[in-house]
């Protein structure tokens, strides 16, 4: 219980995570699943854009946090780490030969799953944030992976360096960048 009430203050207030692996540790997995499962899902989602390699892997994330709980050293947030194993996660599968094969097979029987939007879907994604958040998931990865981090999960420029193991300056351009590509996106759509 002493274990439990420690690790709930550290999640609340700094989200530091110092513990061994004990029999505690099924314990502090769920503690952080519920604390960050929702994010990292989310997270994941704006990478892979398919649900149910999504769910696969949030639980491959969660499954690396649970072995590796015992080697995290505190340098960094519980978060920021969490979410590097996401990122990892998410660069794999996109490097791997399963999604290169989902891709060539899309495209071969012309497969788009924007095709199947309902009027009505349409116009719900039209609006501004919807539009938005539309418009960032089309962003190539290195300019997503930023502007996600930063505005969408609030991340400091430091933290993102962190996380993506890239220049705090390189971020700063990327973040730029993607601003100044989504600004024209936005702009094209109100003139049409």
């Amino acid at each position: 219980m002493a274990f439990h009430n420690r690790l709930t203050k550290k999640l609340k207030g700094v989200m530091f995570l110092e513990v061994q692996k004990d029999s505690s540790s099924e314990r502090a997995l769920e503690e952080i699943m519920d604390a960050y499962g929702e994010e990292v899902k989310r997270l994941i989602f704006s990478y892979i854009k398919e649900w149910n390699i999504t769910d696969d892997l949030t639980q491959d994330t969660f499954l690396s946090v649970y072995l590796h709980l015992d080697s995290f050293q505190s340098k960094s947030k519980l978060r920021t780490w969490i979410y590097s194993i996401a990122i990892n996660k998410c660069k794999d599968y996109l490097k791997s030969w399963k999604y290169k094969k989902v891709i060539v097979t899309n495209k071969f029987f012309g497969i788009n799953q924007t095709t199947n939007r309902s009027p009505s879907k349409w116009i719900e994604e039209k609006e501004s944030k919807d539009e938005l958040i539309e418009k960032v998931l089309q962003l190539p990865t290195k300019y997503r992976e930023p502007i996600l981090l930063y505005y969408f999960q609030y991340f400091t420029i430091t933290e993102i360096s962190e996380i993506t193991k890239i220049k705090a300056s390189t971020i700063k351009t990327r973040i730029h960048r993607a601003k100044k590509l989504l600004r024209v996106e936005l702009e094209g759509d109100i003139d049409e």
